[in-house]
This record gives structure tokens, sequence and C-alpha cells, in this order.
């Protein structure tokens, strides 16, 4: 173990092993604390349904607790209300979640875990109305102009860390964009769409697949793209420059039709196409891409899994899921 001071200039020993996680039970943390475990580390999740230490990020003395009684080597914090929609439907949530929920757990660390690596999973929506203007790849020193709540929140989560950085918080901010895989929600469309084509091979629904808006274009990613950035800042052998923002993306977007089209190529059985109104949401950015040369010169990250494969995978774990339920 490492002796540290904490901000009271009182020793504090971490846990070299130990990576707490919040948001384990999600999507992205049953990945993320799978390609933990592959490295050899303690993987202790907190503040989540599975959590073992602390039960609620909004509870300022729940997250110290949990902190406190771990002295974890790195947190990484994924918790969050994670959906724009669902941001949009309960915006104090949203704002008591995501920003000072994530306060809570980054004064936590700071009185606690002095030491320790906090990896941020942020988000590309920060930046919002910046894309409108861009005809490249955005790159992280482009200002936040989040056009939604979701957005909203996790910009001022990220500027805030920023700032926290420069009082000694260890901190690596990520902005991930659009990622997807296997164990995804159906509320997001590329799981939505397998979801529809899965259930029509199995005879659960007629043999057409409901959808919205197919124009926009979105840089996406594979889960376990992302999750081994979070694990390279987490775990890796040097840490980041506390403060450090880095991208996660492919800088190529795809367009919705041409996601759509690519799962019906490996439909199983015909499926036809039908205009939902309401899956009609209001778009205001047609195209968002990302530039992440500045994780693969720190990091040395790159997305690595070809897209296809992400949605043939996403499409064979909804044709479990359909075959199980």
């Amino acid at each position: 173990m490492r002796p540290r001071n904490n901000h009271r200039g009182e020793r504090v020993q971490l846990k070299e092993r130990i990576v707490a996680v919040s948001g384990a039970s999600g999507f992205v943390g049953g990945w993320l604390c799978r390609r933990l475990r592959e490295t050899g580390v303690e993987v202790v999740p907190i503040l989540s349904r599975d959590a073992v230490a602390g039960d609620d990020i909004r509870d300022p003395a729940a997250v110290e607790a949990a902190v406190a009684g771990l002295r974890p080597f790195a947190v990484v914090h994924l918790a969050a209300v994670a959906a724009p929609a669902e941001a949009r439907a309960d915006p104090r949530e949203a704002w008591d979640i995501n920003l000072m929920g994530t306060l809570h757990l980054a004064q936590a660390v700071m009185k606690h875990a002095p030491s320790a690596r906090f990896v941020y999973a942020g988000s590309s929506e920060a930046y919002g109305g910046a894309f409108v203007r861009s005809q490249t790849p955005i790159a992280e020193n482009s200002g936040f102009e989040p056009l939604g709540v979701y957005g909203a929140t996790k910009a001022a989560a990220d500027l805030m860390l920023g700032q926290m950085a420069r009082d000694g918080l260890a901190v690596t901010r990520f902005r991930p964009f659009n990622h997807t895989g296997p164990g995804q929600s159906a509320r997001y469309v590329v799981s939505d769409f397998a979801r529809q084509i899965a259930r029509i091979e199995a005879g659960l629904e007629e043999p057409s697949i409901r959808v919205g808006n197919l124009k926009a274009e979105r840089d996406f990613l594979d889960v376990r793209d992302v999750v081994e950035a979070y694990a390279k800042a987490a775990c890796g052998r040097e840490a980041p420059a506390a403060g450090a923002a880095f991208n996660l993306a492919t800088g190529s977007p795809w367009s919705i039709r041409r996601i759509l089209e690519t799962l019906l190529s490996m439909a199983r059985v015909p499926v036809t196409v039908t205009g939902d109104p309401a899956r009609l949401k209001p778009n205001d950015i047609a195209r968002a891409s990302g530039d992440a040369s500045a994780a693969r010169d720190a990091l040395g990250w790159e997305p690595r899994i070809p897209f296809e494969k992400t949605l043939a995978d996403t499409l064979d774990d909804w044709r479990a899921r359909c075959r199980d339920a």
C-alpha cells in the first residue's frame, strides 16, 4: 500500500489492487468490471444496485463511507442518469445524480484516497451545438454547448472535475461518443433495431421493423473499446496528467440508415421497414464526430473492433435473449 497525505495533511494508505466502480451494474459497468478483473485487480462495485459498500450517490455520507472503507487505488465513475430521455423527463434527478453525485464522490476521494486515480465517464453530448458548425471531427478544445439536460449535466460535471484537478484530484475526464454492444438496453437505437429483428426471427413480432429518423450520423464505438480506455487510465503503468480530457471516438460516423441496412442484411428472415411517428424525435444535430488523437497519443488507445462486428454481436446477443425469454 502507498502512504499519502490527504488535504488535511493526514497519512492515508491506498489498497494497491482495489479499483472501485460506481454504476458497476449498468451496461458499461458490466463490461468494465470484466476487463478490469482480466488485469488482475480486485473490482469493488460501489453506489450501485450490486454494491458491497454505499447505496446512494446522492447521499454524501453514504458516498464518504464507501470510499473511506475501501481507500482504493482507483475509482471509475460511471453511475449516472445515462439516457437523455430520462434526464429530460426528470431534470432534478439528473442534476442530483450526474452533477452533485459526482461532486460527492470526488470530494470523498480527495478526503480519504487523495492520490487515487479518478476516472470520469463524461459524454460527447457536452459539445452539443458545437457539432452544428464543425465540418471535421471535434477535438477536446471545442467549447461545451449542450442542447439537452443530459448533456448539460455531463458538461457541468466535466468542468467541475477540471477545476478540482487544480486542487489535487487525480482525475481523467473521458468524453465518449455513442457506444453500443451486447447487453445494451433497447432504449438505444442499435440495440432497439437488433431486438426487433431478433424478435421477428423468433416469431414474436410481425416481420416489420419500426423506425424513426434515419438521417442522423453519429460516431459509434464498441463498448469493449470504450472500457479499454477506462481500464488504461485506471490501471495503466502511468496515470494521465491530472485533469486530462480525452475524446473516445472513431472519427468516422455512421448514419442510422446505414446501421439499419447492415443489421437487416444479417437478418435470417425477410423484414420490412415501417416509419413510426412515435420514434421521430427532434434532431438539432445532423452529424457528430470526434477526434480521439489525444487518447491515442497519451494512452495508446484506439478503437479496434470493426463496427460491423459490434452490430453482429449485438444482434446475436438479442437472439440469445429471445431464446432464453
